[in-house]
């Protein structure tokens, strides 16, 4: 007692040891740390976050749409099964975990930001460069929670009050001064791969316009990134989904991952640690994510290369559901866009060098999710080397590509009638296409590749049908379906003819109803509106 009354109140004050402080951040070094901080959050793992929170979107943005299946069995993870049968509820966790991996990326955004103000180490370039990353940053957060629930709180620097901040309000013209800050301040080239560039703010502004239909705003920044930009379409498609071709021509936004850096894996796409295949078959478990009957009938051609825009899901590719490993297949003899076997993982073909899909024992339940595995983001066997676990993976998300562009690009023509421009745009990503085939071990095409371009489009309403064709199977399972068809408007009839064939395959499936005004956007977590209050939050509808 005696001590503690004869001394100064500082000495009950002090900062605890090793515990980072604003008066310890506020200068360069930092500053840097913080920012890297507000990067890290782009795989949406930290703050308790995974596969929900993923970067890859791969429940909402595969699973919620026409291209993918939950996977696994029935039981597992089952609340995930109601967001892909658009009857899920405001409890689930994973909603929270998603809006509080975007909230932390936000804060710790607008944390930089505070810190710049302060520090006096720092030159007014070197302030106006970090502004804008977090400012990047910042927007990139927002973005992602406002297609994910529409009407969603917007935080910048200045708020103090964290629980007062109601979803009352449009936050795309706040979006869209973030970007604009960063494209007018942040330099043309990076420091470093994983740190945002003038041009990858100038593809997020775009991409907002994108969202909002705003087709004139978004064409001069797309013109200006396929003319002036340092981007091209990589000679190989599956350049874009391999290890030791990251952060390449095609890449304009990638969000980085690592494996053996000191961590315990969670560096390594953490976020998407179920999507590998089943029992025997690369990572030993867990086997969700899996592809759909429809996107795999989609990547079909006709006798000329070209997609069956209208018919493709009138018959099924060859399956071996209901087959053992050990049963005789002779997969699909049809002609095929070898797009498909770069993304999805079918019976009788390569695996990568991971050798060739056995089928049946590389799915926990083909009767309820299917006989395909997820490919896209695997890596070689031995390319993934010291990953702490056998599912961490170094393979980096490519968030914007540039055939993302040019396909935006596309659709501005398009939305625009100027079909040459947009049948010049389809052809060039159909080209690339033609070129990389899935051989088998002795060289030969392993199955019926034929891609070829369009002669014409004859029409405007054709025009808008290829181009968003295109876009599907050239990003298939990247985490863009469900939000493209939101933004185009046609997602209640894409996705309830889609649920009317393929309920009868996958039974679950029965009930679904996708109901346009509500089916668009995901529940606000009510875990915040508890926070908040109702009357602060507002539920969607």
């Amino acid at each position: 007692m005696g001590v503690i009354t004869s001394c100064k109140e500082k000495f009950l004050e002090t900062t605890p040891l090793g515990v980072g402080n604003e008066a310890m951040l506020s200068n360069k070094t930092g500053v840097n740390a913080v920012l890297i901080g507000a990067y890290s959050m782009l795989d949406g793992v930290g703050s308790g976050g995974t596969y929900f929170s993923a970067v890859s979107n791969w429940i909402y943005g595969t699973v919620a749409s026409d291209d993918g299946y939950k996977g696994s069995d029935v039981g597992d993870l089952a609340q995930i099964t109601t967001i892909e049968k658009y009857i899920q509820q405001a409890d689930i966790g994973g909603f929270n975990e998603k809006w509080v991996a975007l909230y932390d990326g936000i804060s710790r955004s607008n944390d930089v930001l505070r810190l710049i103000s302060k520090a006096s180490d720092m030159t007014d370039a070197e302030k106006t460069q970090a502004t804008a990353e977090a400012k990047f940053l910042r927007g990139w957060y927002h973005f992602e929670a406002k297609k994910m629930w529409n009407m969603v709180p917007y935080v910048d620097e200045t708020v103090t009050d964290y629980v007062n901040l109601p979803n009352d309000k449009d936050i795309w013209p706040l979006i869209e001064a973030d970007f604009q800050f960063a494209v007018d301040n942040l330099s043309a080239t990076k420091s470093q791969a994983g740190r945002a560039s003038k041009w990858s703010a100038k593809a997020m502004l775009a991409k907002t316009h994108m969202y909002q239909s705003d087709y004139t705003a978004a064409k001069p920044l797309l013109v200006d990134i396929v003319t002036n930009g340092p981007f091209s379409l990589v000679a190989n498609y599956h350049d874009n989904f391999r290890i030791a071709t990251e952060n390449n021509s095609e890449s304009v936004f990638e969000v980085q991952m690592s494996v053996a850096d000191g961590g315990s894996g969670e560096n390594g796409s953490w976020g998407d640690n179920l999507n590998f295949p089943y029992g025997s078959g690369p990572g030993g478990c867990c086997g969700f994510y899996q592809p759909s009957q429809n996107l795999v009938n989609a990547f079909k051609t006709d006798a000329a290369g070209l997609p069956l825009l209208d018919t493709f899901n009138d018959s099924d590719v060859k399956n071996d559901e209901g087959l053992a490993s050990s049963d005789a297949f002779t997969p699909y003899t049809g002609t095929l866009d070898p797009r498909l076997d770069w993304t999805v993982g079918r019976r009788g073909l390569p695996f990568l060098n991971w050798g060739i899909h056995p089928g049946k024992n590389w799915i926990r339940d083909q009767s309820f999710a299917g006989p395909y595995t997820f490919k896209k983001f695997f890596a070689n066997s031995g390319d993934n080397a010291g990953a702490e676990s056998p599912r961490a993976n170094a393979n980096n998300y490519r968030a914007i590509r540039f055939a993302d562009i040019l396909l935006m690009r596309a659709e501005v023509a398009v939305e625009e009638n100027d079909l040459a421009t947009a049948l010049t745009i389809v052809n060039q990503i159909r080209a690339r296409a033609a070129t990389e085939v899935v051989k088998n071990a002795d060289g030969t095409p392993a199955a019926n590749y034929l891609v070829k371009p369009y002669a014409a489009f004859a029409n405007q309403e054709y025009a808008r049908k290829a181009v968003r064709f295109e876009r599907r199977i050239e990003l298939a399972m990247e985490g863009h379906r469900h939000f493209d068809l939101v933004r185009w408007g046609n997602a209640d009839v894409v996705l309830n003819a889609y649920i009317a064939k393929e309920k009868l395959k996958r039974t679950y499936l029965n009930g679904a109803v996708f109901v346009k005004g509500k089916s668009e956007y995901f529940p606000i977590p009510q875990a915040q509106i508890d926070i908040m209050g109702s009357n602060v939050l507002k539920q969607n509808p």
